[in-house]
């Protein structure tokens, strides 16, 4: 799965979460390191954790 995949996915899981929760989240895509945070950045998630390939994303606020 490329990372526009992941990103149209994460945005749709994300939206189930209630603030709090935390979403883990493999992806192998190489340009993940630097979208996962940016991404979270734009979107106010707050990233947890990176190690690639797996990712901890907390759910801040629904928007």
């Amino acid at each position: 799965m490329g990372c526009g995949e992941v990103i149209v996915m994460l945005r749709s899981r994300m939206g189930r979460l209630a603030a709090g929760e935390v979403l883990k989240l493999t992806v192998r895509d190489l340009g993940a390191p630097e979208d996962m945070p940016a991404w979270c950045r734009m979107t106010e998630r707050q990233l947890l954790h990176a190690d690639h390939p797996h990712y901890w994303i907390e759910q801040r606020q629904n928007p």
